[in-house]
């Protein structure tokens, strides 16, 4: 298991909060009203502000919802809910340009190991008493039911609470009934509970008397988090799933865990893998865990997990030098729309509505950019302008796009499984073949790196609209991929693509990251005789001033040659088109300044518009 250090020595305290202890609290009383709320239901986050070293550090500010402003704190030096159990410290690190993110839990760095095998041994005595689960949600309730029946809460004050703390060092020291000495390093957590959670729960084994372990409220609660937390849930990753402020989670080898925060952009964890063995005994059974073991023979491993966020595991130190790595690539349940991207700065209202024109007339689009430039959150946000009868067909590796449409075909590759491939694999080759006799309107493929690509271009040829996002850093280097290998595509079909949108990660002046969609670019044509493409930058971004400016006004091909003849508008009044385009940005801020933002919520908006005829 990893080790827990936290980046100061903790202040030894008593850990057991009676109601009457916890009103008379100094601490408790300088919290605001909503911090007390919510310390009042999650006591063990005032239990580790007791255990923080004020004096030096000072009293953390308690946020009960992160603000897109707090980006601008230098030395943040606060405490924020991801939900009733666990609250997230960041806590300023002035040795290190990274700061610490430390994941505040129901155990606060307790030791509970000995009092949890305990309990695990006694719930392992029983048998039959409830059908084998065959969810999480099942097994989680099997779990409390179990735990509840093996465990007797003694009244507060009775103890010191939890029965061994954890200082910086991970060392422990605690007395109270029945005593721990809470010595030693590792984190929380027993012994293994996989095969108890197949053929949970059993009857006693005994005469039906057997006394139960007996635990203060903090402590009952400490280990339902604890066993639910590590054998239904991602174990000492949990806390960074659940937290949708977080948009990676990485492990580059020994060390720490570092994330990348919404907000506060790249911290580290106190979590630190010391020794390789740890380390691959970690990712094995995180790999276990998932479905998809890993070995040395098979040393790498993508998959989804179950709330959608992308997983990448190498496993040993033969190809990982530092020893085996992973990074979990997180995913909103809910993507973001185009409104909340326009309020992010990513692009602004006139390049929405260009958005909004060209995929309502099916123009093939690409989003290129970089790693982690945001290409597939714009994908997901602009799929709101495809008219909301169209049906869609998604193609992809791992599962990331999210459509609002309701008549929407998702598919996702698959590789051969068994021994000997007793089931094929399905490329996204094989899937595109498939949509194309599909009939779809739009089809999509979350990313284009292969062979597959070719194949797009065909369906774009042949009148099927396309959408897709693409690893290149500019135009220029997104037709040299598609020309060359593996891709091919023929430099004839090239001008299909009618609109490439790059979009970048960026630095302001202060150094903070942003993303920017940094230019929109139409393709006009290619031409035989000095095999050149030609192409029109319609928006640029403005670093200068963090702004768009709208190149292709009263010059843009596909406005005025492709969409304004699909719109019937006559040739000598296509610039009518810009008009239409200046009428749409005004919808979207006004629905903006109504207070509509969200994804679904704009998209049933403009679906309820088309229908009225406000749009066409």
């Amino acid at each position: 298991m990893p080790n827990i250090e936290l980046p100061f020595e903790h202040n030894p305290i008593n850990l057991n909060i009676k109601d009457e202890d916890l009103k008379r609290c100094g601490l408790y009383q300088l919290l605001p009203a909503e911090a007390k709320k919510y310390v009042e239901e999650s006591r063990h986050v005032l239990v580790y502000l007791h255990m923080l070293p004020i004096d030096k550090y000072g009293t953390p500010k308690f946020y009960p919802r992160l603000s897109k402003k707090l980006k601008n704190l230098k030395n943040p030096n606060l405490i924020y809910p991801v939900n009733k159990d666990i609250a997230i410290h960041i806590s300023p690190d002035k040795e290190d340009v990274r700061n610490f993110y430390i994941p505040i839990e129901p155990s606060v760095f307790a030791n509970l190991d000995r009092l949890m095998a305990e309990v695990e041994r006694r719930i392992a005595s029983l048998v039959d008493k409830y059908e084998r689960p065959n969810t999480p949600e099942e097994r989680r309730y099997i779990l409390e039911k179990c735990i509840d029946e093996v465990c007797e809460i003694i009244p507060e004050g009775n103890g010191n609470g939890f029965r061994g703390t954890r200082n910086g060092n991970g060392n422990g020291t605690g007395t109270g009934n029945g005593g721990v000495d809470g010595k030693g390093k590792g984190g929380n957590g027993g012994s293994n509970l996989n095969l108890l959670l197949k053929f949970l729960p059993r009857l006693w084994n005994g005469n039906g008397h057997t006394k139960k372990v007996a635990v203060t409220p903090l402590e009952l609660k400490a280990i339902k988090y604890l066993m639910i937390r590590d054998k239904v849930g991602m174990g000492i990753l949990e806390p960074f799933i659940r937290d949708p402020n977080i948009e990676d989670i990485s492990c580059s080898g020994l060390g720490y865990i570092f994330v990348e925060h919404k907000i506060f952009e790249s911290l580290k964890a106190p979590v630190k893998f010391e020794s390789k063995e740890d380390l691959d005994d970690f990712v094995i059974k995180l790999s276990e865990k998932i479905g998809k073991p890993i070995s040395y023979r098979n040393p790498i491993m993508d998959a989804t997990l179950p709330d959608g966020s992308r997983i990448n595991i190498v496993y040993g130190d033969d190809i990982s030098k530092k020893g085996s790595n992973f990074t979990i690539r997180k995913f909103s349940e809910t993507p973001l729309s185009v409104l909340q991207l326009i309020e992010f700065g990513t692009f602004d209202y006139l390049m929405a509505a260009y958005f909004w024109i060209c995929l309502h007339e099916g123009m093939n689009c690409f989003i290129a950019g970089e790693t982690a430039s945001g290409k597939t959150t714009t994908m997901n946000a602009i799929t709101t302008f495809i008219p909301p009868n169209a049906k869609i067909v998604s193609i992809e590796d791992t599962p990331e796009l999210q459509v609002p449409h309701k008549n929407w075909t998702r598919e996702v590759t698959r590789s051969a499984q068994g021994k000997g491939g007793e089931s094929s694999s399905v490329e996204m080759f094989d899937l595109l073949k498939a949509a194309l006799r599909q009939r779809p309107n739009e089809i999509i493929v979350g990313e284009i790196r292969g062979v597959e690509g070719n194949i797009v271009f065909q369906a774009m040829q042949t009148g099927h609209p396309a959408m897709s996002t693409f690893h290149a850093a500019s135009v220029e280097k997104l037709i040299q991929r598609l020309t060359g290998d593996p891709i091919n595509v023929p430099k004839t079909y090239v001008d299909n693509l009618n609109l490439v949108i790059i979009q970048n990660a960026v630095r302001d002046k202060s150094g903070k990251l942003k993303r920017r969609v940094t230019s929109v670019t139409e393709l006009v044509g290619y031409d035989p005789a000095t095999q050149s493409f030609s192409y029109i930058e319609v928006f640029k971004w403005n670093p200068a001033t963090d702004t768009f400016e709208f190149t292709g006004n009263m010059n843009s091909y596909l406005l005025e040659q492709k969409i304004a003849v699909k719109k019937g508008i006559p040739q000598n009044k296509v610039r009518r088109i810009y008009k239409e385009l200046e009428r749409r940005a005004r919808i979207l801020k006004k629905i903006h300044e109504s207070g509509v933002t969200g994804f679904y919520e704009l998209f049933a908006l403009i679906s309820k518009m088309e229908g009225e005829g406000v749009i066409s």
